[in-house]
């Protein structure tokens, strides 16, 4: 007797089941959607560092830079409008010789003993002597005062009855490790081949470390903010930093919060600002002693971290080459659907163009006309992206185009700063451009100590590269600090 059929299912049970099916491909696919948008991120089209990106991601930024450079119109070599950085020759050059005639002729191999003279051409040689290593003993008279009491003078550096490396060389060891990146082990060998004698680590972490309290002592630290609050612009960004000694509190627990080095500079990099933070909090960030109080135009992009002043700025601007990077992120999900993000990226370069453009005319305005048009299309392009994104599936909440258009609506103001307030550059390159110099260092170097140390780097490499850009080289900035005159930066209205 054969086995009685299972009941069908009814068509009730049917559509439910189909539903729940329906349901169930829905979530797998935002589910799916949101993976491959995480294993999309790169520096191109999210906030992801260059330095986490894949290996794939980096192989494609190459070679779009590299195809960029070969462009078919582009020839090798300099391009047109290009400064040249030859060397002009001198006019009071430090001596004159005379090389030795020439001995046979170019063409024919003659003896050119009996011949006539021709006249003179010329070359000039740039070089530097010869670096050896000078030892001075300095004899330091002693007086005895009518008190009793014996005074020694002063030596020109280092202490009385000690042996020490003078400024010089203590400057160069400054230079290869701070402007030059150069980690301290590799520092002390590139001296000793220099110079023929033993350079030790610990003269060179030493040379740093005096380096920076002599600029502490000066003041430079309170004189450079100074000089940054007094600015109608600036811009803020910092790095993590890898430190193997957090700081701890009176239980000794580690304080919590990761190290970051945070950079505050203005646009056109006169004044370039670096100090150390133990985490990336508000706190942190308004201890700086820079910000709080600061009634100018801050460039920045979206942490939280920098609300806290937005009511007492003048102004703020949103990098525009992150919400550049979210857009693109946003564009390759769907090309079609997310086709407002690609809108909102043309608008905001056309936009960057014209201030360009104005500038270039010496105008201190776009024309309104442009301005209103370039503004409507930006609104309608993000009113799209919220309409057609508002219902749109996707795992653990709201789809990104969503999240990110509702964004790009509430900070449009701070997005179009630039176009009212020519002086405010669109993006903030600049300081991601200035935190190259810590990450550069941390890459050649692994760490830093502590915080204390992370703080003597910044200090210095504040110092340096600010003198610099007044026009100060670093080798002379370091004399003159070394010498007790540093280089002091002062408010651009004093």
């Amino acid at each position: 007797m054969s086995a009685p059929e299972p009941p069908r299912p009814s068509y009730d049970e049917l559509a439910a089941l189909v539903v729940g099916l329906a349901a169930r491909v829905e979530t797998l696919e935002a589910e799916n959607g949101e993976l491959r948008r995480r294993l999309g991120m790169n520096s191109t089209n999210s906030s992801v560092p260059p330095s986490k990106d894949s290996i794939e991601a980096k192989a494609k930024r190459r070679a779009d830079r590299s195809s960029r450079e070969r462009s078919k119109d582009r020839k090798p070599g300099g391009q047109p409008g290009r400064k040249g950085s030859g060397l002009a020759p001198t006019v009071t050059p430090d001596r004159t010789e005379t090389s030795p005639p020439p001995g046979e002729c170019s063409g024919c191999g003659g003896d050119l003993a009996g011949a006539v003279d021709a006249g003179m051409s010329w070359a000039q040689v740039w070089d530097i002597l010869a670096v050896t290593l000078e030892k001075v003993h300095y004899l330091l008279p002693r007086r005895r005062c009518g008190c009793g009491k014996i005074t020694t003078a002063a030596p020109p550096f280092g202490a009385a009855g000690t042996v020490s490396y003078g400024p010089n060389i203590n400057a160069a060891a400054i230079l290869l490790a701070s402007q030059g990146n150069v980690p301290i082990e590799r520092t002390a060998q590139l001296m000793e081949a220099l110079l023929g004698v033993a350079v030790s680590t610990g003269l060179v972490a030493r040379a740093l470390e005096r380096f920076a309290q002599r600029l502490a002592a000066a003041g430079f630290d309170d004189a450079m903010k100074t000089a940054l609050r007094a600015e109608d612009v600036l811009c803020a960004d910092e790095t993590p930093t890898n430190v193997v000694r957090v700081d701890t509190d009176a239980h000794g627990t580690p304080v919590a919060g990761s190290p970051h080095a945070v950079t505050v500079r203005t646009p056109d990099a006169r004044l370039v600002y670096y100090a150390p933070i133990g985490s990336r909090s508000k706190t942190a960030i308004a201890d700086l002693g820079v910000l709080a109080g600061y009634a100018g135009y801050l460039v920045r992009d979206d942490y939280a971290g920098y609300y806290q002043f937005d009511a007492q700025l003048a102004g703020v601007q949103q990098c525009a080459a992150h919400l550049i990077r979210h857009c693109k992120g946003a564009l390759e999900l769907h090309p079609s659907q997310q086709n407002w993000a690609g809108e909102v990226i043309t608008v905001l370069r056309e936009a960057a163009s014209a201030v360009t453009a104005a500038q270039t005319d010496e105008c201190d305005h776009l024309d309104p006309a442009l301005l209103a048009d370039l503004r409507a299309r930006y609104d309608k392009a993000v009113a799209w992206g919220i309409i057609t994104n508002q219902h749109r599936d996707w795992a653990g909440g709201n789809h990104p185009g969503y999240t990110l258009a509702r964004r790009l609506a509430a900070k449009a103001d701070q997005v179009w700063t630039f176009t009212r307030n020519l002086a405010v550059p669109w993006t903030n390159n600049a300081s991601e451009q200035a935190l190259k110099g810590p990450k550069r260092h941390q890459a050649v170097s692994g760490y830093w100590h502590t915080l204390t140390t992370l703080a003597g780097y910044c200090r210095v490499r504040s110092y340096l590269v600010s003198a610099r850009n007044h026009g100060i080289r670093a080798i002379d900035a370091i004399h003159a600090a070394l010498t007790g005159n540093p280089w002091v930066p002062t408010p651009a209205t004093a």
